[in-house]
């Protein structure tokens, strides 16, 4: 049983190891795989898992060895549900692994843009504080977290997990979910999605994206917010139109936004949100602690192993396979 990884390295850089597949079969695995040497990285396997490498259907066709696929991620935008289907290959993802490293990516940027911690540390560092006719000094407004309205887009695991974050600094809590969850605890308020845009001193989405929010965060929906508000995003970054937010940002709209997800990843060089005011971006790290990676690994190596005992775990494409 070959088994390849077409783009090992985020997952592991040299941090942790992949020797739970070795007991699994034969691995050969690649830090990174160019769309172009998918088909022959691919050639002769019989499993292949991939975290951002896309598998189109075309692809899928080529590889005649080929009988599952494990994405290395919650989100399996990159694979051809239909096509991996109806060559009856399974697709599996791994649900949940990130949930409390993501959580916590959130209230670093709601931190970071409330209290300002690496704007006073570098203004300490340049000389201001020992300068300072007064014992202290702050460059920007601080914002106590108590007391303010925390509004959730998408109430799945992560979405929950921050709202308790949420509700221990005293925040009342407030969100939108496009169904009713099955579990909801007392500190959360389901509200429309008007009302999150309308009521929320801090947004922060967790929903998967679809075709129909897509630029969900547009033009519009930045108008109704508060102009003190605060922008969180570290689901998706199509999520929101970020022409739109980084006019937003230059006119005041808004008060600020922190994006761990861009709608183009790597995002080009000298985008307008690089020099948006008071926007504060990170490479799509919220998932990449160390324990929330090997949490991956041995979940999708856990999905290999149920495949080859003919119980599959979490398959996302059950309706399409044939």
């Amino acid at each position: 049983m070959k088994i390849v990884i077409l783009d090992a390295y985020t997952a592991n850089p040299g941090d942790l190891d992949w020797e739970a597949f070795n007991e699994l079969g034969h691995l050969q695995i690649y830090d990174r795989t160019s769309e172009e040497a998918v088909i022959e990285n691919a050639a002769d396997a019989e499993i292949v898992l991939t975290n951002k490498t896309v598998l189109t259907a075309e692809t899928i066709g080529r590889l005649p060895n080929l009988r599952y696929i494990g994405v290395l991620a919650t989100g399996y935008n990159v694979v051809d549900l239909v096509a991996a289907g109806m060559r009856g290959v399974p697709v599996t993802n791994i649900p949940a692994y990130s949930t409390p490293a993501v959580a916590q990516m959130v209230f670093a940027h709601v931190l970071n843009l409330t209290q300002h911690v690496a704007l006073h540390a570098k203004s300490v560092r340049n000389g201001d504080w020992s300068s300072c006719s007064d014992f202290c000094f702050w460059n920007a407004p601080l914002t106590e977290l108590n007391g303010q309205t925390f509004g959730i887009i998408g109430l799945g695991q992560i979405g929950k997990e921050a709202a308790a974050i949420a509700s221990a600094f005293g925040m009342r809590v407030i969100a939108y979910n496009h169904r009713p969850p099955r579990e909801l605890t007392n500190d959360i308020e389901m509200v429309d999605l008007d009302e999150v845009f309308a009521k929320s001193d801090v947004i922060s989405l967790h929903c998967p994206l679809t075709k129909e929010n897509h630029h969900l965060v547009n033009a519009k929906r930045l108008k109704e917010m508060k102009r003190g508000a605060i922008l969180i995003n570290t689901a998706r970054g199509p999520l929101v139109d970020t022409m739109a937010l980084a006019i937003a940002l230059k006119e005041g709209e808004i008060a600020g936004a922190g994006l761990d997800v861009m709608e183009t990843e790597p995002p080009i060089a000298g985008h307008p949100l690089f020099l948006a005011p008071n926007c504060h971006i990170t490479p799509h790290i919220g998932w990449a602690a160390q324990a929330a990676r090997r949490r991956l690994i041995g979940i999708a190596a856990q999905n290999v192993k149920s495949f080859l005992g003919g119980t599959s775990e979490n398959v996302v494409n059950q309706d399409q396979l044939v």
